[in-house]
């Protein structure tokens, strides 16, 4: 045998046995087993079972769910804001959970300056961190916060408390005696809402424990050391 017969009989037989280890190593009596590069879960699914494929198909799409972007659709007229647009809370419907941009790592991607014909509201996409709580493909509340000059008086969302679509808080008028009083409300981030009537900055306000105090007053069984109801 000359050395060039000898060189293709083993340049043959070398791509054979390539081809032999790499099915042993995929296939079984059961099929071919398809391993992904990466650590994660299959979210897409892109053939049906019993398809034919061929190399450099793709037949599924594995994620990590560690990075999501988020879609929040805004109405036209305040379009003229999203240039000022400088963070964001997000709920979560779930478990009524609120986050604010900066918990999520977040960032603010992009925002379209146009509407189509499909879909009259501005999308505004946002880049967070998956802390565990968000899952892809399901809907959550945004609330978009811009830059302004104008102040406004806010109180966290467990201070107040609604009773047939009247809002109110319980104000600490001295020590031992609480107010209830009624409020008007404005605009919300998902944290605090703002008030436009009803008390003012100077006054002391329960925010946390509302709800116990209602309950007490309404059962009669208020604790004296925890003040009374006027």
């Amino acid at each position: 045998m000359s050395a060039k017969d000898l060189l293709n009989a083993k340049t043959q037989y070398e791509n054979a046995n390539a081809v032999y280890g790499n099915m042993n190593k995929n296939f079984s009596a059961a099929g071919q087993s398809v391993k992904s590069p990466m650590i994660g879960f299959v979210k897409q699914v892109f053939v049906k079972n019993g398809q034919s494929v061929e190399a450099g198909q793709s037949i599924v799409s594995v994620s990590q769910n560690k990075t999501l972007v988020l879609r929040a659709e805004v109405q036209q007229k305040y379009a003229s804001m999203l240039g000022t647009i400088k963070s964001a809370n997000i709920r979560t419907i779930n478990d009524n959970q609120t986050y604010t941009l900066e918990q999520l790592n977040g960032k603010l991607i992009s925002f379209v300056k146009t509407a189509n014909s499909d879909n009259s509201l501005i999308p505004v996409s946002l880049q967070i961190d998956n802390k565990g709580a968000f899952v892809s493909g399901s809907f959550v509340e945004v609330y978009l916060k811009s830059i302004t000059n104008t102040q406004a008086l806010t109180i966290p969302n467990q201070s107040l408390l609604e009773e047939n679509g009247v809002f109110f808080v319980y104000v600490q008028v001295h020590p031992e005696l609480f107010e209830k009083r009624e409020v008007k409300i404005g605009g919300t981030d998902g944290l605090n809402t703002e008030i436009t009537s009803g008390i003012t900055k100077k006054d002391r306000i329960v925010t946390k424990g509302a709800v116990m105090i209602k309950l007490a007053q309404a059962t009669g069984n208020l604790d004296a050391h925890s003040g009374h109801v006027h």
